[in-house]
């Protein structure tokens, strides 16, 4: 069943990949400027049988899931807090509607000017631009909350730590999800513009560093395994939240 789902969208790619290979060939578009895909093709063979991808791919994967986690685990906690707390949110807001609406790619600049062009700057930008996704959905799911749930639960002597883990948060999770969800495409966004800007690795740096040689094969190579990387990364993440929200099927 769920290879009859994937049969229409992987339909629409090998059409696009055809396209492509007839345009490429009958002079629609230059060949200078986008190989035929049976020739980024052989490239992709290549980096794969010979394990050469794995480092870059690696060195990509270490960004994302550390700013990824940091940026989630912060935005959660002060999401909580802020939901639960009419004084933490007074005290918090105005600092998160400041910083929120900034695009974090902004931000690499002056973080390169304090932390220099290292992971540190690399996962402090992931974890800024995963941060505020999951804070604001997690603040609306812990202020959704049903005030009779939590008023029975008051009547019944919960306290606050016994409501938050099973009451508020449960109730909650699906928001946490979807922003954790958004947030993972932000995580690689923010990783591959980093590695762009300040790399020495990943993937990033190899796919700019390519088209600066003018190395199109190789360049599209890279693209076409950082598009598979998001997929399967969404896909495992969608994986998880179905298992983790198994009441919601029931």
């Amino acid at each position: 069943m769920r290879l009859r789902t994937l049969l229409p969208g992987l339909f629409v790619v090998a059409m696009i990949i055809a396209f492509l290979e007839f345009a490429v060939d009958a002079g629609m578009i230059r060949r200078a400027l986008l190989p035929p895909p049976s020739a980024t093709a052989e490239v992709l063979w290549e980096l794969l049988s010979t394990g050469e991808f794995l480092p870059p791919l690696l060195s990509t994967l270490k960004l994302v899931f550390a700013g990824f986690f940091l940026g989630s685990a912060i935005g959660i906690g002060l999401g909580t807090a802020m939901g639960v707390s009419p004084a933490m949110y007074r005290l918090f807001e105005p600092l998160v509607e400041l910083i929120r609406p900034i695009p974090k790619s902004a931000l690499v600049p002056p973080l390169m000017l304090f932390l220099g062009i290292d992971d540190a700057m690399k996962i402090t930008s992931v974890t800024l631009v995963v941060t505020f996704p999951v804070l604001l959905n997690t603040l609306q799911g812990v202020r959704g909350v049903d005030r009779v749930m939590l008023d029975a639960a008051r009547t019944h002597g919960w306290g606050l730590g016994h409501t938050l883990w099973h009451m508020i948060l449960p109730a909650a999770l699906p928001f946490i999800l979807a922003g954790m969800r958004v947030s993972l495409g932000l995580a690689m966004v923010l990783a591959v513009l980093s590695e762009m800007l300040a790399g020495q690795g990943g993937l990033g740096f190899l796919i700019l560093d390519m088209q600066r040689s003018f190395q199109l094969r190789q360049m599209y190579a890279w693209l076409v395994i950082l598009a598979v990387l998001g997929l399967l990364l969404n896909s495992i993440f969608l994986l998880a939240e179905r298992r983790a929200l198994f009441w919601q099927r029931r």
